[in-house]
């Protein structure tokens, strides 16, 4: 899977140099969301006290937010642009390595149009969206914790405020436990979306065999049967993703006001000022998400799992 990208010759510049292309481009995004963060702070202090300022001082701090949001929003779509471009030219050589070794296989390869077709293009996608989230993640942490760790000292609540870099210990400590509720909530998941797979080859086999053979294959009551099946399984997984579901979306809504909860009361005591709190509550978000980029992907990690699994099986199948 990432041989036949990253260690050929033909495609060493693309698998490479489009590397590199892609993390420079998340360090030039991270390095502009520290300073719409810092932006935050003044913003909102200026807005606190609102009647000790100018207009023009409004008008110009929009204008600052403007030079830094629209360059961040231009990269931003290039990189997702480039990052597509970049997926497939991963699928194409994933394809042809794998295409040259299956043709020299004699025996059938159960769902080989499948494995070639669709989940290499599925494992590429993904590998390389979930690549450069983590990448980001890595580079926002590298950015991000020495500010959440310096706004710490606005922490005004009990035995939290003794503790230094409090804030980052609590979206660490947030995180880690949401990661282990989310592995127990969602063990199933992975198994479930491998027999989905199955069950999806076998009633796509049964459909492609009709095209050109509709006596044999493709009858009314061999297609019903498999579609129980299909329809079965995907019970199962919606039933499973359902209370999932339910689980990310409560984690997410609670972690929205756990910086408040512990940075509110130093707005009432005078310790920190409205810009801060802002400033805080984005910043705790960023080092948070950094944390939890597992939990926010755990779907689509999943769905990594099952098609990684089967295309392991395919290669072993065509002894690649």
């Amino acid at each position: 899977m990432f041989r036949a990208f990253y260690k050929s010759k033909r495609w060493l510049l693309w698998a490479w140099g489009g590397g590199v292309t892609l993390i420079v481009s998340l360090f030039v995004q991270v390095e502009l969301t520290v300073r719409i963060n810092e932006w935050y702070g003044r913003f909102y202090n200026m807005l606190q006290k609102a009647t000790e300022h100018q207009i023009g001082e409004f008008w110009r701090e929009l204008l600052i937010f403007g030079y830094i949001a629209f360059p961040y929003v231009l990269i931003a779509t290039m990189t997702a642009y480039f990052t597509r471009i970049y997926a497939f030219r991963w699928r194409e050589a994933m394809t042809f390595s794998y295409v040259s070794q299956w043709q020299q296989v004699e025996e059938e390869v159960e769902g080989a149009s499948q494995r070639i077709q669709e989940d290499i293009y599925r494992f590429a996608r993904i590998v390389e969206s979930l690549g450069l989230q983590v990448a980001r993640a890595v580079l926002t942490l590298v950015a991000f914790l020495p500010i959440l760790w310096g706004l710490s000292g606005g922490v005004d609540l009990p035995y939290i405020k003794d503790i230094p870099g409090s804030l980052v210990w609590v979206a660490l400590l947030v995180s880690v436990g949401g990661l282990g509720i989310s592995w127990f909530v969602g063990i199933k998941l992975p198994g479930l979306e491998y027999n989905n797979q199955k069950v999806e080859a076998a009633f796509r086999k049964e459909l492609v065999y009709a095209e050109d053979d509709k006596v044999n294959y493709g009858k009314t009551e061999t297609i019903a049967e498999l579609f129980i099946g299909l329809k079965f399984n995907y019970h199962r997984l919606f039933l499973h993703y359902g209370y999932f579901d339910i689980w990310v979306n409560f984690f997410e809504q609670l972690m929205v006001i756990v910086p408040y909860l512990i940075m509110g009361p130093g707005l009432f005591t005078g310790l920190i000022t409205l810009g801060v709190l802002v400033q805080v509550s984005n910043a705790f978000s960023k080092v948070r998400e950094s944390f939890s980029i597992f939990i926010a992907n755990w779907t689509t990690i999943t769905e990594l799992r099952s098609i990684h699994k089967r295309l392991k099986e395919f290669e072993h199948n065509i002894g690649f």
